[in-house]
C-alpha cells in the first residue's frame, strides 16, 4: 500500500540506462600500449555460404587443463600445513615438493590470465611474447628454487629465519 511499483520504475529506469551498456571504438576492451591484429566485424570470418570447419580437438586446453588446476590448488593444502604443524621442522623433500607445486600453482595462474587477457587471435605476437617470459621467469624460478634447496635452508627455512629476524629486532628496541 505504502510502496507503489510505479514510484521505482522511474529509479530502475536511470539506473540502467543504455548507455551503460553501449561501447563505441574509442571504448573497446584491449589494452592500450600492445599492437592488436585487425578483427574481422562481429568476430565472423567467412561468410554464410562456407561450411563450419571445427577446431582441432586438444584435450589438454580443456577438462585435462582444469582438473591440473585443481589438483595443484587441492595439493597445496597439506604441504603448506605440514610446517604449520611440525613447528617448520619438515625435511627437505617435503620443503622442495611445497615449492615446486607452489611454483607450478603460480605458473598455471598466469597463464590462464595471459590466455584470458592477452588472447592470440587479438594481440598476435604479444601474445607469444608474455607466454615466453613467463616461461623465462619460471627457469629462474626453478633456479631459484634449487639455490634455496642446496645452499639456504629451504624455503620454509628461509621464511623462519625472516620472521626470527624481526622478532630480534623487536626485542633490541
Amino acid at each position: 500500500m505504502f510502496t507503489r511499483p510505479a514510484l521505482l520504475r522511474p529509479v530502475f529506469r536511470s539506473t540502467t540506462n543504455r548507455a551503460l551498456f553501449h561501447t563505441t571504438k574509442s571504448n573497446n576492451l584491449t589494452i592500450p600500449f600492445l599492437s592488436t591484429l585487425p578483427q574481422a566485424p562481429g568476430g565472423v570470418k567467412g561468410d554464410v555460404n562456407e561450411a563450419f570447419v571445427p577446431p582441432p580437438v586438444d584435450k589438454v586446453h580443456g577438462s585435462y587443463h582444469w582438473d591440473f588446476e585443481r589438483v595443484l590448488a587441492v595439493s597445496l593444502i597439506p604441504l603448506v600445513s605440514l610446517p604449520l604443524a611440525s613447528g617448520a621442522g619438515i625435511p627437505v623433500i617435503a620443503d622442495t615438493l611445497l615449492s615446486s607445486v607452489l611454483l607450478a600453482h603460480c605458473y598455471v595462474g598466469f597463464q590462464s590470465c595471459i590466455i584470458d587477457y592477452i588472447p592470440k587471435r587479438v594481440y598476435g605476437k604479444n601474445h607469444n611474447y608474455a607466454m615466453y617470459l613467463l616461461t623465462l621467469g619460471s627457469l629462474f624460478s626453478i633456479a631459484g628454487i634449487y639455490h634455496l634447496e642446496t645452499k639456504e635452508n629451504g624455503l620454509i627455512g628461509v621464511l623462519t629465519s625472516c620472521w626470527k629476524e624481526e622478532s630480534k629486532t623487536e626485542e633490541k628496541k
